[in-house]
């Protein structure tokens, strides 16, 4: 995946995720919940494409 697409991932992604926080209201404890799960998933998102973690498709949760 190119770097230019990449960086336009990563903000959109930023700008969606600042929209929610400040146009939708919702309570402190959901916004931390909801910025942490983006932040986990861009992350791992991000060590898959360049190379880091193998697919995300292979990793399994639980049983």
């Amino acid at each position: 995946m190119p770097l230019i697409h990449v960086v336009v991932v990563l903000v959109v992604v930023g700008v969606l995720l600042w929209l929610v926080n400040n146009y939708i209201p919702m309570a402190g404890s959901i916004k931390s919940i909801l910025n942490a799960v983006v932040v986990i998933v861009v992350v791992l998102w991000l060590l898959s494409v360049f190379g880091l973690i193998g697919e995300l498709s292979t990793i399994r949760v639980g049983k």
